[in-house]
């Protein structure tokens, strides 16, 4: 277990939760109110600061059901929340949708996924070595019928 403290800078904000035992996120909320127009795109708070070990990141990602329901995403998906920000979290949501989406206050807006972070040792080198895929990609597996 990794201690993840939060503190509120929003009367308003709600405290993350894991909504069952064994979710890998937790639900976000936000503090403010909002409507997102279809095609536009706010910057929600979340009325909290948080702080966990370094070593860790913080991933936002979108919730599955308004992403299925009312095409509801987060642009920069999955954000990540580096250990050492203090700010307030803010979540990106995006509306793909062709209705008008209400944002009220404590609303779940997205999900928090705690994960480990490894770090690279960057190297310049002047060559790479083989490898049987090489430079194909963008479709290159053919994995759709479409490709």
């Amino acid at each position: 277990m990794v201690k993840f403290k939060v503190k509120k800078i929003s009367a308003d904000a709600v405290l993350p939760r894991y909504e069952h035992e064994g979710d890998a996120g937790m639900d976000l909320f936000s503090c403010e109110e909002y409507t997102l127009r279809p095609g536009e795109r706010c910057l929600v708070k979340t009325g909290i600061r948080v702080e966990f070990p370094v070593g860790y990141e913080l991933q936002i990602r979108p919730r599955s059901g308004l992403a299925l329901k009312r095409g509801i995403s987060i642009v920069n998906s999955p954000g990540t929340i580096d250990a050492g920000y203090r700010g307030e979290i803010g979540i990106i949501l995006i509306n793909h949708g062709e209705d008008v989406f209400e944002i009220k206050k404590g609303d779940k807006i997205a999900q928090g996924v705690l994960s480990e972070v490894v770090r690279g040792d960057i190297e310049e080198v002047s060559e790479l070595s083989e490898s049987e895929r090489g430079e194909n990609g963008f479709g290159s597996s053919k994995g759709h019928t479409s490709l």
